[in-house]
């Protein structure tokens, strides 16, 4: 059969000193992102697989993983996803929550422990998650979708596109997205409501 993909990675620092080293595989290339000693007391810390949360048979899927350390925490968990995608997060820092992106779901979990606080999926692939400070939510931008998900995982409010988001910005408290048409629409990311076409 064809070789394995490769494994990937990028290193990613966020504000506390928490560090993420990120690696990410196709369908069926987990074991490729396995670590001789992970767990042992010289090495990092086992990953915590939360693979079944997508699918039954996480192995035949594509895998991600993530280890973070920083002062006083080192922490690893392993993810699934049901189409190949390079995973990301973001730090909602006022929440101590670290919300991670992958194929359809985000995971919002504790910056410094690592523990799993939610888990949302979304009906297409979630392209960007944006978090700040004067926000009460953490925004996750899919291509059909945007969601205002709460430190608790409640979705505080929900809006449907009528075209495929290729790329969104959140600049000066409003999400700024554009369509694969070339379309643009801003939206008050507070409340979700539509500003017009910006």
């Amino acid at each position: 059969g064809p070789p394995p993909p490769p494994v990937r990675e990028a290193l990613v620092d966020y504000p506390g000193g928490l560090r993420a080293r990120i690696r990410w595989t196709g369908s069926g290339s987990g074991s490729a992102l396995d670590e001789p000693g992970a767990g042992s007391p010289s090495e990092p810390p086992a990953p915590v697989d939360h693979g079944q949360l997508v699918a039954e048979d996480p192995e035949a899927r594509c895998r991600a993983e993530f280890r973070v350390a920083g002062p006083g925490t080192a922490w690893a968990v392993r993810l699934a996803s049901t189409i190949y995608d390079e995973p990301a997060a973001v730090l909602w820092d006022s929440e101590g929550l670290l919300v991670i992106r992958y194929g359809f779901h985000c995971y919002g979990l504790e910056a410094r422990t690592g523990a799993l606080r939610w888990i949302h999926r979304s009906a297409s692939p979630i392209i960007a998650c944006f978090a700040s400070p004067r926000l009460r939510h953490v925004i996750a931008q899919a291509e059909i979708e945007t969601f205002a998900i709460e430190a608790d995982g409640t979705v505080a409010w929900r809006i449907s596109h009528a075209d495929v988001v290729a790329a969104a910005e959140l600049i000066a408290g409003r999400l700024v997205l554009e369509s694969y048409r070339g379309e643009r629409a801003v939206i008050d990311a507070a409340t979700g409501r539509p500003l017009g076409a910006g």
